[in-house]
């Protein structure tokens, strides 16, 4: 069972950043579904989990795929990140279902060896609104380096009835990084450093 009405693959290269040549290219990939929503024109669905478990899955392992052919496998995948857009008729509940369950995000956790979260977006917007996927080290939420955000836009989704589906992934992070990490800041604040969060 497949709801997917076309995929997406954008790829950029950043080689000079602020004038400067970046001492390694970085690389930005971004993998997407648009599909029909699953709920569209039943009214309020009070339990999502028929779909999302009929649905998820089948995402998580697409765009997955899509993502290691472009980066060359899991081991290059430095920051990850996903994102969902529903179009206007659905709700963010729809856009938060296929992406908040361990039925699609294990799928590129487990490909990619990650050991964070997966940072994300969940949205409500018209065709061609912008699209951001961000995203994190994948295995240091604290490493900003690779705070990144990618966008995009499709010309003709999400259709009102539709949601878009997205997973993000950097090979490397900001070519001239110089913020420093979180743990830094940290023992600055006489924080716990195994806390990162600062909280």
């Amino acid at each position: 069972m497949t709801l997917i009405r076309k995929t997406y693959l954008q790829i950029e290269t950043t080689l000079v950043e602020g004038g400067k040549a970046a001492p390694r290219p970085l690389k930005l990939i971004a993998a997407a579904a648009v599909l029909k929503n699953p709920w569209a024109g039943q009214g309020f669905v009070e339990n999502l989990k028929p779909e999302i478990h009929a649905v998820a899955p089948i995402l998580g392992e697409t765009l997955t795929a899509m993502i290691l052919e472009a980066a060359g496998g899991g081991d290059k995948v430095e920051g990850y990140g996903k994102a969902a857009v529903v179009g206007l008729e659905g709700e963010v509940e729809h856009a938060s279902a296929l992406i908040h369950t361990l039925r699609f995000g294990n799928h590129y956790r487990q490909a990619v060896g990650a050991k964070t979260y997966l940072a994300f977006t969940n949205t409500r917007g018209p065709a061609n609104c912008p699209i951001m996927i961000p995203l994190m080290d994948k295995n240091d939420e604290g490493r900003r380096s690779h705070y990144l955000t990618i966008q995009f836009a499709l010309p003709d989704a999400p259709a009102a009835d539709e949601i878009v589906v997205a997973l993000g992934a950097s090979i490397g992070g900001r070519p001239h990084h110089r913020i420093g990490d979180r743990y830094q800041d940290l023992k600055d604040l006489g924080h716990d450093v195994q806390n990162p969060a600062g909280v």
